[in-house]
């Protein structure tokens, strides 16, 4: 790689934040719509994805299921961004499939959109935020992250392509960050590992701040955090820091060269520069892959 395309690597841009939390009773059931296989790394087990149905105690949620063409596996429950299920996480989901894991993607936006995007690309965060601020309300109110990890949960504890003597891991990017946090708190003795990717709000002001749920959980714990988040809040690091080691429960927190946003392929162009960093985003990857390798093994 030359010096100019290094540089070119490096001059990311920027995006957006997020963040919320609480729990209830649930009920689940699933119902496959379609399948296809596919391979999803240039090395890796074949994986099937199915379309699957998943109720909730709020309704039904759409979600695509993806697994090892054979065997059980430990489960991993991917929360995604503020763009929701669409074929880049579609991608994520397989390629950490085709790792050995039975890998659930649903749409955190069920209760008032099915998929509302398919592509991230061409959105503009200056004049199109309005699009996404009902979308991230309807998973982030007041319990409603917590009674949707049950329900995910239990429908990956319900196949049998899941291992269920092993752990179940989780990973969010963006908005999905301090979703994994709620999970990991709300079922800390199934999940054992949990990886925020740019995650955004991971400490606030308020009493509901996830870094607050560190006691709870029990889950071996990675954070990436992009360049543009760190400098508009440096002080949240120390925070995470101190308070998953207050806890005493392992977590890694590592500040990236790039945008809020790195991880994800599909993530639009700000100011003439990508936002989707390949570089940092296999460095991330193989934190992820290591963090699962040794928490759910």
């Amino acid at each position: 790689m030359t010096e100019d395309q290094k540089n070119q690597d490096k001059n990311e841009t920027q995006a957006g934040e997020i963040g919320r939390r609480d729990f209830v009773g649930l009920s689940v059931a699933a119902a496959g719509l379609g399948t296809t296989a596919g391979s999803a790394a240039a090395v890796g087990l074949e994986v099937i994805e199915t379309n699957v149905d998943i109720k909730t105690p709020d309704g039904t949620c759409d979600a695509a299921f993806i697994h090892p063409k054979s065997g059980s596996h430990p489960g991993v429950l991917i929360w995604t961004d503020a763009f929701g299920l669409r074929p880049s996480m579609r991608e994520i989901g397989k390629r950490i499939a085709a790792e050995g894991y039975s890998v659930l993607v649903p749409n955190p936006f069920y209760r008032v959109a099915k998929n509302p995007f398919t592509d991230a690309s061409n959105f503009n965060f200056q004049t199109d935020r309005a699009k996404i601020t009902p979308l991230m309300a309807s998973v982030n109110a007041a319990g409603n992250a917590e009674k949707d990890a049950m329900a995910y949960v239990a429908f990956l504890d319900a196949q049998k392509e899941v291992n269920k003597a092993k752990k179940i891991g989780t990973q969010g990017y963006c908005m999905g960050g301090p979703l994994v946090m709620r999970t990991a708190a709300t079922l800390p003795n199934r999940i054992s590992a949990g990886g925020s990717f740019h995650g955004g709000g991971l400490v606030t002001a308020t009493p509901d701040s996830p870094h607050l749920l560190a006691p709870k959980i029990k889950a071996r714990m990675y954070f990436g955090i992009a360049a543009n988040d760190d400098m508009s809040q440096p002080d949240a690091k120390d925070k995470l820091k101190a308070a998953f080691a207050a806890a005493k429960v392992p977590a890694e927190i590592e500040v990236y060269g790039s945008q809020h946003g790195w991880c994800v392929s599909d993530m639009p162009v700000q100011n003439g520069a990508p936002i989707y960093n390949k570089a940092d985003a296999e460095k991330a990857w193989g934190k992820l892959v290591a963090l699962y390798k040794a928490a759910l093994a």
